[in-house]
């Protein structure tokens, strides 16, 4: 066996300093790769007809934030509990339909049920219809919004008496806009709990 003519290299032994260099040095790379990032994507323009479409199809719902539900809460602010959104009026414009409660610590607050679009001249949500309203005591449920129509199942009240804890009666219910209004229809199955 022939000896080496060179010394012994100093970093071929590990110490605790070169742990922490190497540390140091991967989190400099890391530090970096996060300041310097790749340029944004680019795709060709789309056509003018393309543009036009992609607008009208690209209508946001109005959103649930900022608006002021016709609820009397007291010192407790409204919780918006559910909420979908769809084109009920058939205009080419998404509505959004949420399901709002005082945020009671107690109990089980009644929910409103309200329909949202936004205002042609400012754009700002509005509320354009009341399909529950919190003074009948209902709680909402099984809450979905398909090709144009609101259901849910209602839980109630058979009298003043019953307390708020447990419903004593289950309705299903469906709203359908027909030209003018919100008109409710309630299955032929509905029944107390």
């Amino acid at each position: 066996m022939q000896q080496s003519a060179v010394p012994e290299l100093a970093h071929t032994q590990t110490r605790p300093i070169h742990w922490v260099a190497t540390a140091t040095a991967v989190a400099g790379v890391v530090a970096l790769s996060s300041v310097v990032q790749p340029g944004s994507a680019t795709a060709a323009q789309a056509t003018t007809a393309t543009q036009n479409k992609s607008a009208a199809t690209a209508v946001q719902p109005p959103s649930t934030t900022g608006v002021d539900f016709p609820l009397q809460c007291g010192p407790v602010k409204a919780v918006v509990a559910k909420k979908a959104t769809g084109d009920l009026d058939g205009d080419g414009r998404p509505e959004t339909v949420a399901v709002v409660h005082c945020d009671s610590g107690m109990g089980t607050p009644p929910d409103g049920v309200y329909v949202l679009t936004r205002s042609a001249d400012t754009g700002k949500p509005r509320i354009v219809a009341t399909l529950v309203e919190p003074k009948d005591r209902f709680t909402v449920t099984d809450f979905s919004l398909r090709t144009g129509t609101v259901g849910a199942t209602l839980l109630g009240y058979s009298s003043d008496a019953v307390p708020n804890c447990c419903p004593d009666v289950k309705t299903p219910a469906k709203w359908h806009w027909n030209g003018n209004a919100f008109i409710r229809s309630t299955p032929a199955d509905a029944h107390s709990v």
